[in-house]
Protein backbone atom coordinates (compact mmCIF):
# COMPACT_ATOMS: atom_id res chain seq x y z
CA UNK A 1 0.00 0.00 0.00
CA UNK A 2 1.48 3.34 -0.99
CA UNK A 3 -1.44 5.69 -1.32
CA UNK A 4 -1.70 8.60 1.10
CA UNK A 5 -3.79 7.87 4.18
CA UNK A 6 -4.94 10.12 6.98
CA UNK A 7 -5.74 9.85 10.67
CA UNK A 8 -8.98 11.56 11.54
CA UNK A 9 -8.53 13.60 8.33
CA UNK A 10 -5.86 15.61 10.11
CA UNK A 11 -2.45 14.78 8.65
CA UNK A 12 -1.82 12.96 5.36
CA UNK A 13 0.83 10.27 5.62
CA UNK A 14 2.40 7.71 3.32
CA UNK A 15 2.55 3.98 3.95
CA UNK A 16 5.69 2.31 2.65
CA UNK A 17 5.18 -0.60 0.31
CA UNK A 18 5.21 -3.88 2.23
CA UNK A 19 4.87 -2.21 5.64
CA UNK A 20 2.87 -4.15 8.22
CA UNK A 21 0.60 -2.12 10.49
CA UNK A 22 -1.71 -3.10 13.31
CA UNK A 23 -5.34 -2.01 13.19
CA UNK A 24 -5.56 1.71 13.90
CA UNK A 25 -1.79 2.17 13.81
CA UNK A 26 -0.45 5.44 12.37
CA UNK A 27 2.12 4.86 9.61
CA UNK A 28 5.31 6.88 9.67
CA UNK A 29 5.95 9.58 7.08
CA UNK A 30 3.86 12.38 8.57
CA UNK A 31 5.30 15.91 9.00
CA UNK A 32 7.64 16.28 11.96
CA UNK A 33 9.20 19.38 13.46
CA UNK A 34 12.87 19.13 14.42
CA UNK A 35 15.09 21.55 16.31
CA UNK A 36 18.89 21.77 16.26
CA UNK A 37 20.93 23.38 19.00
CA UNK A 38 24.49 23.23 20.26
CA UNK A 39 25.18 20.95 23.21
CA UNK A 40 25.77 23.39 26.08
CA UNK A 41 28.24 20.93 27.63
CA UNK A 42 30.21 19.99 24.49
CA UNK A 43 31.26 22.39 21.75
CA UNK A 44 31.81 19.48 19.36
CA UNK A 45 28.20 18.24 19.52
CA UNK A 46 24.90 19.47 18.13
CA UNK A 47 21.58 17.98 19.21
CA UNK A 48 18.90 17.37 16.57
CA UNK A 49 15.61 16.59 18.31
CA UNK A 50 12.19 15.51 17.04
CA UNK A 51 9.85 17.92 18.82
CA UNK A 52 6.78 16.23 17.33
CA UNK A 53 7.68 13.00 19.13
CA UNK A 54 9.00 14.60 22.31
CA UNK A 55 5.82 16.65 22.81
CA UNK A 56 3.58 13.67 21.99
CA UNK A 57 1.45 12.03 24.67
CA UNK A 58 2.89 8.52 24.33
CA UNK A 59 2.85 6.33 27.42
CA UNK A 60 3.93 2.74 28.06
CA UNK A 61 0.98 0.35 28.31
CA UNK A 62 2.78 -2.62 29.85
CA UNK A 63 0.38 -4.24 32.29
CA UNK A 64 -2.36 -1.80 31.31
CA UNK A 65 -3.63 -3.07 27.99
CA UNK A 66 -0.45 -3.72 26.02
CA UNK A 67 -1.14 -6.68 23.69
CA UNK A 68 2.57 -7.41 23.20
CA UNK A 69 4.59 -7.29 20.01
CA UNK A 70 3.37 -10.69 18.90
CA UNK A 71 -0.15 -12.06 18.85
CA UNK A 72 -0.66 -14.67 21.54
CA UNK A 73 1.94 -13.18 23.92
CA UNK A 74 0.07 -10.32 25.62
CA UNK A 75 2.01 -10.62 28.88
CA UNK A 76 5.45 -10.01 27.38
CA UNK A 77 5.24 -6.45 26.11
CA UNK A 78 8.52 -5.94 24.24
CA UNK A 79 10.38 -8.33 26.58
CA UNK A 80 9.80 -11.13 24.07
CA UNK A 81 12.97 -10.03 22.30
CA UNK A 82 15.24 -10.00 25.34
CA UNK A 83 17.88 -7.27 25.68
CA UNK A 84 20.99 -6.96 23.52
CA UNK A 85 23.72 -5.16 25.43
CA UNK A 86 25.22 -2.04 23.90
CA UNK A 87 28.69 -3.19 24.99
CA UNK A 88 30.74 -4.71 27.82
CA UNK A 89 30.19 -1.73 30.13
CA UNK A 90 26.44 -2.06 29.78
CA UNK A 91 26.56 -5.76 30.64
CA UNK A 92 28.93 -5.23 33.56
CA UNK A 93 26.74 -2.50 35.02
CA UNK A 94 23.66 -4.72 34.83
CA UNK A 95 25.64 -7.63 36.32
CA UNK A 96 26.25 -5.62 39.48
CA UNK A 97 22.51 -5.15 39.94
CA UNK A 98 21.65 -8.75 39.04
CA UNK A 99 23.81 -9.79 42.00
CA UNK A 100 21.39 -7.88 44.23
CA UNK A 101 18.27 -9.60 42.95
CA UNK A 102 16.64 -12.28 45.03
CA UNK A 103 13.58 -14.52 44.76
CA UNK A 104 11.35 -11.83 46.28
CA UNK A 105 11.75 -9.72 43.11
CA UNK A 106 12.90 -12.18 40.46
CA UNK A 107 10.85 -15.21 39.57
CA UNK A 108 13.83 -17.12 38.14
CA UNK A 109 16.40 -16.08 40.76
CA UNK A 110 16.89 -19.57 42.15
CA UNK A 111 17.67 -20.94 38.67
CA UNK A 112 19.79 -18.17 37.16
CA UNK A 113 20.65 -15.78 39.97
CA UNK A 114 23.38 -17.42 42.06
CA UNK A 115 25.79 -20.34 42.10
CA UNK A 116 25.04 -23.16 44.56
CA UNK A 117 27.53 -21.63 47.04
CA UNK A 118 25.62 -18.36 47.01
CA UNK A 119 28.14 -16.27 45.09
CA UNK A 120 26.89 -14.09 42.22
CA UNK A 121 27.02 -15.39 38.70
CA UNK A 122 29.72 -13.82 36.56
CA UNK A 123 28.61 -11.82 33.53
CA UNK A 124 29.43 -14.84 31.35
CA UNK A 125 27.20 -17.33 33.15
CA UNK A 126 23.52 -18.03 33.45
CA UNK A 127 21.56 -14.94 32.55
CA UNK A 128 23.72 -13.47 29.74
CA UNK A 129 24.52 -15.40 26.56
CA UNK A 130 26.27 -15.06 23.20
CA UNK A 131 23.99 -14.54 20.21
CA UNK A 132 24.66 -14.09 16.50
CA UNK A 133 24.09 -10.70 14.95
CA UNK A 134 21.12 -11.13 12.59
CA UNK A 135 22.59 -8.69 10.07
CA UNK A 136 26.11 -10.12 10.32
CA UNK A 137 26.03 -13.80 11.43
CA UNK A 138 29.80 -13.75 11.85
CA UNK A 139 29.52 -11.19 14.64
CA UNK A 140 28.62 -12.27 18.17
CA UNK A 141 26.63 -10.05 20.51
CA UNK A 142 25.76 -10.40 24.18
CA UNK A 143 22.15 -10.51 25.31
CA UNK A 144 19.92 -11.63 28.14
CA UNK A 145 18.88 -15.27 27.96
CA UNK A 146 15.41 -16.09 26.64
CA UNK A 147 13.37 -18.50 28.76
CA UNK A 148 10.04 -19.86 27.50
CA UNK A 149 9.97 -17.28 24.73
CA UNK A 150 10.85 -14.11 26.64
CA UNK A 151 13.63 -12.41 28.62
CA UNK A 152 14.46 -14.32 31.79
CA UNK A 153 14.13 -11.11 33.84
CA UNK A 154 10.44 -10.93 32.91
CA UNK A 155 8.33 -12.04 35.85
CA UNK A 156 5.28 -13.84 34.53
CA UNK A 157 1.69 -13.15 35.65
CA UNK A 158 0.89 -14.47 39.12
CA UNK A 159 4.40 -14.04 40.56
CA UNK A 160 4.12 -12.75 44.12
CA UNK A 161 6.91 -10.20 43.62
CA UNK A 162 5.04 -8.55 40.77
CA UNK A 163 4.67 -9.06 37.03
CA UNK A 164 7.14 -7.36 34.71
CA UNK A 165 10.86 -6.68 34.68
CA UNK A 166 12.68 -7.80 37.83
CA UNK A 167 15.33 -5.13 37.25
CA UNK A 168 12.58 -2.51 37.08
CA UNK A 169 11.20 -3.72 40.42
CA UNK A 170 14.73 -3.64 41.83
CA UNK A 171 15.14 0.01 40.87
CA UNK A 172 11.92 0.84 42.73
CA UNK A 173 13.05 -1.06 45.83
CA UNK A 174 16.51 0.53 45.84
CA UNK A 175 15.20 4.02 45.10
CA UNK A 176 17.31 4.47 41.96
CA UNK A 177 16.27 5.29 38.37
CA UNK A 178 15.80 2.42 35.92
CA UNK A 179 18.64 3.92 33.88
CA UNK A 180 20.96 2.36 36.46
CA UNK A 181 19.53 -1.15 36.78
CA UNK A 182 18.23 -2.03 33.30
CA UNK A 183 20.13 -2.67 30.05
CA UNK A 184 20.56 0.43 27.88
CA UNK A 185 18.15 -0.76 25.20
CA UNK A 186 15.41 -1.36 27.78
CA UNK A 187 15.40 2.04 29.43
CA UNK A 188 16.05 3.98 26.23
CA UNK A 189 13.11 2.62 24.24
CA UNK A 190 11.11 4.10 22.64
CA UNK A 191 13.58 6.98 22.42
CA UNK A 192 16.18 6.54 19.69
CA UNK A 193 19.59 8.21 19.86
CA UNK A 194 21.78 8.25 16.75
CA UNK A 195 25.21 9.75 16.09
CA UNK A 196 26.43 11.21 12.80
CA UNK A 197 29.60 13.08 11.87
CA UNK A 198 28.81 16.26 9.93
CA UNK A 199 31.20 18.48 7.97
CA UNK A 200 30.41 22.17 7.74
CA UNK A 201 31.03 24.24 4.64
CA UNK A 202 34.24 25.61 6.16
CA UNK A 203 35.67 22.13 6.64
CA UNK A 204 35.13 21.96 10.40
CA UNK A 205 33.18 19.03 11.77
CA UNK A 206 30.83 18.21 14.61
CA UNK A 207 28.92 15.21 15.96
CA UNK A 208 25.18 15.35 15.39
CA UNK A 209 23.26 13.60 18.17
CA UNK A 210 19.74 12.80 17.00
CA UNK A 211 17.01 12.25 19.60
CA UNK A 212 13.78 10.89 18.17
CA UNK A 213 11.14 8.21 18.06
CA UNK A 214 12.03 4.53 17.68
CA UNK A 215 9.55 3.75 14.92
CA UNK A 216 8.97 0.32 13.40
CA UNK A 217 11.60 0.87 10.71
CA UNK A 218 14.20 1.36 13.44
CA UNK A 219 14.01 -2.38 14.09
CA UNK A 220 14.95 -3.19 10.50
CA UNK A 221 13.06 -5.92 8.70
CA UNK A 222 12.10 -7.44 12.06
CA UNK A 223 9.92 -4.46 12.86
CA UNK A 224 7.49 -5.40 10.13
CA UNK A 225 6.99 -8.79 11.80
CA UNK A 226 5.46 -7.22 14.92
CA UNK A 227 1.72 -7.73 15.22
CA UNK A 228 1.50 -4.50 17.24
CA UNK A 229 3.77 -1.57 18.01
CA UNK A 230 3.11 1.06 20.65
CA UNK A 231 4.61 4.36 19.48
CA UNK A 232 2.37 4.47 16.43
CA UNK A 233 -0.85 3.41 18.17
CA UNK A 234 -3.35 6.00 19.48
CA UNK A 235 -4.22 3.81 22.49
CA UNK A 236 -0.66 4.36 23.73
CA UNK A 237 -0.86 8.15 23.35
CA UNK A 238 -3.22 9.03 26.16
CA UNK A 239 -0.84 10.41 28.77
CA UNK A 240 -1.64 13.70 30.46
CA UNK A 241 1.98 14.89 30.14
CA UNK A 242 4.27 14.97 27.08
CA UNK A 243 7.16 12.57 26.53
CA UNK A 244 9.83 15.15 27.29
CA UNK A 245 8.45 15.35 30.83
CA UNK A 246 7.44 11.75 31.49
CA UNK A 247 10.82 10.50 30.21
CA UNK A 248 12.88 13.34 31.67
CA UNK A 249 15.18 10.96 33.56
CA UNK A 250 15.95 8.94 30.43
CA UNK A 251 16.44 12.02 28.26
CA UNK A 252 18.77 13.54 30.84
CA UNK A 253 20.83 10.35 30.83
CA UNK A 254 21.06 10.51 27.03
CA UNK A 255 21.72 14.24 26.69
CA UNK A 256 23.18 15.39 29.99
CA UNK A 257 21.48 17.86 32.36
CA UNK A 258 22.32 20.97 30.34
CA UNK A 259 21.25 19.39 27.05
CA UNK A 260 17.96 18.22 28.52
CA UNK A 261 17.27 21.65 30.05
CA UNK A 262 17.72 23.26 26.64
CA UNK A 263 15.46 20.64 25.03
CA UNK A 264 12.75 21.18 27.64
CA UNK A 265 12.73 24.91 26.87
CA UNK A 266 12.30 24.26 23.16
CA UNK A 267 9.48 21.79 23.83
CA UNK A 268 7.70 24.20 26.17
CA UNK A 269 8.01 27.00 23.60
CA UNK A 270 6.47 24.76 20.93
CA UNK A 271 3.60 23.73 23.19
CA UNK A 272 2.79 27.39 23.75
CA UNK A 273 2.35 28.09 20.03
CA UNK A 274 1.86 24.63 18.50
CA UNK A 275 0.54 24.65 14.92
CA UNK A 276 -1.80 21.65 14.37
CA UNK A 277 0.36 20.27 11.56
CA UNK A 278 3.24 19.26 13.83
CA UNK A 279 1.15 17.31 16.34
CA UNK A 280 1.86 13.57 16.45
CA UNK A 281 -1.08 11.89 14.64
CA UNK A 282 -1.24 9.06 17.20
CA UNK A 283 -1.53 11.61 20.01
CA UNK A 284 -4.14 13.61 18.15
CA UNK A 285 -6.21 10.46 17.70
CA UNK A 286 -5.44 9.10 21.17
CA UNK A 287 -6.39 12.28 22.97
CA UNK A 288 -9.72 12.26 21.14
CA UNK A 289 -10.37 8.91 22.87
CA UNK A 290 -10.03 10.46 26.31
CA UNK A 291 -13.23 10.91 28.32
CA UNK A 292 -14.57 14.44 28.11
CA UNK A 293 -13.78 16.43 31.23
CA UNK A 294 -16.23 18.92 32.61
Amino acid sequence: MSAAQSVGSRVPVQVAAGARLAEGEVPDGFPRLWVEFADPADDDQVFRCDLTWLTSRWNCLFGAGCPGLYAGRPDDGCCTLGAHFSGPEDEQRVAGWVARLDSSLWQLAEVYGTDPDGSPWSARQGWAVDVSDEEDPGEVERATRLVDGACLFLNRPGFAGGQGCALHHLAAREGVPITETKPDVCWQLPIRRLFRDVERGDGSTYTEVSIGEYVRSGWGDGGHEFDWYCTSTPAAHRAAEPVYRTLATELTALMGPAGYAALARHCADLEAVRPPLVGHPASLAGQDLLPHRS
